[in-house]
């Protein structure tokens, strides 16, 4: 190799030292680097045409393959340059939304606009829509001016039964045409609030999300207000890495980079849930959300922009939802979003339609993303098998010399680029197995709806989790195979007599493109096989200090470490003998939820040394919420109600404050040698997945343990009310300093 074809990349890994994470947030130092890799770029692509393509003509079988992957690296790089363009329009809406707040909790609550709240479900189970529908209606805004609908798609009596004890309407419809959005179109003909927020299922409001939203519709121009999708779950890559604590979830970057970049150039589009629309804007284009794609929530941002209303998004965690489960539900929530963008580009509606757009509006809403990176992740993956064993290069005029010198350059500053604008957000191997990952599966998808856009059925994310493993066996087919193909191509072409390749510059390079392949590929494999899950409850870090009091008048003071609808651990201070036998019942006094009854599961050492006390919580599941009470428990009615109402406080306590999952924060080398020692590790087992009180009947509560709840609850409502004021004090004392 010659000294000079380093030169390239020795400059620009001295710029990237030079910049480090010193000029991040400064729009002069996002201009330079914009421009500096637009040079970088536009001088590979030079090479790669004229050197490495045009001499290869096109009539032929090398040709042809050659010119295949150059016109996708194209595309591929067409999408990376929109990308840049976002970046350089980041907007940050918090200060706006300060202001907001401040005034909209200086007016009178008369004078605050009426707002229904739309969650809309299907097939979703009753523990996934009991804690949405408790978040919805406990949002902090006068209840005079609130009203919250559940819209049961599925015609579920048990629904009704649940929302109406949970203070929520109930709207159902004769038939499913149109799907989600033919749902929400049969609530906006029966309801008449100005304003209108449509939940997922899933996802649980914070209490403040209304007063933090609300005032941006100051601007008679915005027709819709949206804010981003956080989780509470791990989704299936960290799962089956077991890196939750290590890795964000794989829409941060979207949600943190881009669509504040689109916000910039009011190019952020409406996504499904968290969003609240204007009703009077809705109304000008017939008061019904767009049927015309599987997305809905896109198209409804394109017609309303042809109406001149922006979608305004403010990037803050004010809801909390459920990222796909398993490796499944991830691929048919992925198919429906790419199948329904691009869907979008053959409607009127779409950005190739009618008038209202400008030329840079119709470009950021072609669906780039879904097209290149189907094409582009697969056709790199394959590559290397095609030349090992066929011997049909995707180049000519390469050598390791050529290719360290323009490519490598390209890529790494393009990577460095993505870093300096999302630290933190973006992971080169985590990001290409995760490309990967989608590209093979929804690859089928875009051909299929490029060819025949409309016709395919609406399919809803499945939500709520199963207990199996549950693997994708096509992927890892697929990964195991190209994994032996390239293996068996880089083994033939290392033996004389049978290599097909018999002299070649490019043979180095592509040597090393298979081996960094097999890696994504293994991982991809990995990935694609969803372990057990651990818990039916997710779990939420919480210190605080708790009370646990035992039969006969005793307590004892402990600290909460974690805590779910299941349970809790908690460190105690006062040793085991304070403590019942396992199995023994323990009233648990939580702050602003009440005695919550949990029995004993296990004592143990923690990793500090402390004693700790693993309890099961005693309490109603979800399903028994829309059970009958009267009918079933003629004589427990009170008593179901009360534990109903300690469940209720709990939810609230867990999932209407901002509990989000906290990450170890590691560098990209620590996160890829941790990816890498994923490959090979055991799956992470327990022994016992579910809350023991779910294999049988519930326990009944001791009277004793009755008795002190009941002497605990009439104080509850107002200790709950008066940390709201405190809170809601504090949050005006913050905005006005």
């Amino acid at each position: 190799m010659q000294a000079e074809s380093l030169v390239p990349l020795l400059l620009i890994t001295a710029a990237i030292l030079l910049f480090g994470n010193r000029w991040q947030n400064n729009a002069w130092a996002d201009r330079l680097v914009v421009a500096g890799l637009t040079v970088v770029i536009l001088r590979y692509l030079s090479w790669r045409l004229f050197e490495t393509v045009l001499p290869a003509g096109i009539f032929s079988v090398t040709g042809l393959f050659i010119w295949t992957v150059f016109i996708i690296e194209i595309l591929a790089w067409l999408d990376t340059a929109v990308l840049y363009a976002y970046m350089l329009r980041r907007t940050n809406r918090t200060p706006e939304a300060d202001e907001h707040e401040t005034r909209l909790r200086g007016m009178a609550p008369i004078d605050l606009p009426e707002v229904d709240i739309f969650i809309a479900t299907y097939n979703e189970p009753a523990e996934v829509l009991e804690k949405t529908i408790v978040g919805a209606v406990e949002l902090d805004w006068p209840q005079a001016k609130l009203n919250v609908w559940v819209l049961d798609d599925g015609r579920r009596g048990w629904l009704q039964r649940m929302s109406e004890r949970l203070g929520a309407g109930y709207l159902t419809r004769a038939d499913n045409a149109h799907a989600k959005a033919g749902n929400i179109n049969a609530a906006v003909a029966r309801t008449s609030a100005p304003f209108f927020l449509v939940l997922d299922a899933d996802f649980i409001p914070q209490r403040n999300f209304l007063y933090r939203t609300m005032g941006f519709f100051e601007d008679p121009k915005i027709g819709i207000v949206q804010i981003p999708h956080n989780f509470f779950n791990p989704d299936p890559m960290q799962a089956s890495l077991n890196m939750s604590k290590v890795m964000p979830d794989d829409q941060r970057f979207f949600f943190e980079a881009i669509m504040p970049g689109r916000d910039g150039y009011d190019c952020a589009f409406c996504c499904g849930s968290n969003g609240i629309v204007r009703r009077s804007a809705l109304e000008e284009i017939g008061n019904k959300l767009p049927s015309g794609s599987i997305t809905e929530d896109m198209l409804l941002t394109l017609a309303l922009k042809r109406k001149g209303y922006i979608t305004r998004y403010l990037d803050e965690r004010l809801a909390f939802g459920l990222a796909p489960e398993n490796i499944n539900a991830f691929f048919i929530q992925r198919a429906r979003w790419a199948r329904g963008a691009i869907q979008i580009m053959f409607l009127r509606e779409g950005p190739f339609g009618g008038p209202g757009l400008r030329w840079y509006e119709r470009l950021f809403f072609l669906p780039f993303h879904w097209i290149t990176q189907s094409f582009g992740q697969t056709i790199a993956m394959v590559t290397p098998a095609i030349y090992l064993l066929t011997g049909v290069p995707p180049l000519v005029n390469a050598s390791a010399d050529t290719v360290m010198s323009y490519q490598l350059p390209a890529i790494v500053a393009a990577i460095a680029a993505v870093r300096h604008f999302a630290p933190g957000k973006y992971h080169p191997l985590a990001t290409m197995a995760h490309g990967v990952l989608q590209a093979f599966r929804l690859l089928p998808v875009v051909v299929a709806t490029l060819l025949k856009p409309h016709g395919h059925a609406f399919k809803v994310t499945p939500k709520g989790g199963e207990w199996t493993e549950i693997q994708d066996t096509a992927t890892v087919a697929i990964c195991l195979l190209l994994c032996g193909l390239m293996t068996a191509g880089l083994a033939i072409n290392s033996s004389y007599n049978l290599q097909i390749i018999a002299s070649s510059h490019l043979m180095p390079v592509v040597a090393f493109w298979s081996v960094v392949n097999m890696v994504v590929l293994l991982l991809v494999a990995k990935i694609a096989i969803t372990p057990q899950l651990l818990r039916s409850e997710v779990r939420f870090e919480l210190n605080e200090p708790v009370v646990l009091r035992t039969e006969g008048g005793g307590q004892a003071a402990g600290k909460c470490h974690d805590m779910s609808l299941n349970g809790i651990q908690v460190e105690v201070h006062a040793g085991r003998s304070c403590l019942p036998e396992a199995g023994g019942w323990i009233g648990v006094d939580v702050a602003q939820v009440g005695v919550v009854p949990a029995q004993l599961r296990r004592v143990f050492k923690g990793e500090d040394g402390s004693l700790r006390a693993g309890l099961s919580f005693a309490l109603p599941a979800a399903e028994e919420l829309a059970e009958p009470w009267e009918e079933r428990y003629p004589d427990r009615t009170a008593a179901a109600e009360g534990a109903a109402q300690l469940r209720r406080r709990l939810i609230r306590k867990l999932f209407t404050k901002d509990r989000v999952r906290k990450f170890d924060g590691q560098d990209d080398w620590r996160i890829g040698v941790s990816m890498l020692k994923s490959i090979v590790a055991s799956e992470q087992t327990v022994s016992e997945v579910k809350n023991a009180c779910q294999d049988a009947a519930r326990p009944v509560v001791p009277d004793w343990l009755r008795a002190l709840q009941l002497q605990t609850e009439p104080a509850l409502d107002d200790e709950w009310r008066a940390v709201l004021r405190a809170h809601e004090e504090s949050t005006n004392d913050s905005s006005a300093a």
